[in-house]
């Protein structure tokens, strides 16, 4: 009879959310201004609704290498997004205030930081979940409870 396997499935392991965050940005940058203009809305909701989806499947697992990287990939997450909405507040700020010549910025449009800003929620549901989700391993060993 053959053993169960311990290490957990690559499902559990891969950054969905992470993963679609670098989509949405990666799409902003490529596309057509005018076509992501009129297809955002398809284009976040194919992206945002599997990323929460997936993510939250990965709440009832608490083993700690899966926690570990959920936070690690969280901090990637947010580390992605302020650098993004920092290159764009530098582009609208030298636009807006500064004589200088403009440099290379990019460009979030409403919607898609609406689409960073939904993503960047469901990440931080999931680390709430998942702290709970140790709260809850934790006093299982507790011996006082």
């Amino acid at each position: 009879m053959p053993t169960p396997s311990t290490k957990p499935s690559t499902f559990l392991l891969f950054p969905w959310g992470l993963m679609s965050i670098a989509l949405v940005l990666l799409l902003n940058l490529t596309l057509n201004n005018a076509w992501f203009a009129k297809n955002w809305s398809w284009i976040a909701l194919v992206l945002i609704i599997p990323a929460a989806i997936l993510e939250n499947f990965k709440v009832g697992y608490s083993t700690m290498r899966i926690m570990f990287l959920k936070v690690v990939f969280s901090l990637i997450s947010f580390l992605l997004v302020g650098m993004a909405f920092g290159s764009s507040v530098t582009g609208w700020y030298n636009m807006k205030f500064a004589d200088a010549p403009p440099a290379k910025y990019i460009h979030l449009p409403w919607y898609v930081l609406l689409a960073l800003a939904v993503l960047l929620l469901i990440q931080v549901a999931q680390l709430f979940s998942m702290l709970k989700a140790v709260k809850r391993e934790f006093m299982q060993l507790d011996p006082d409870q």
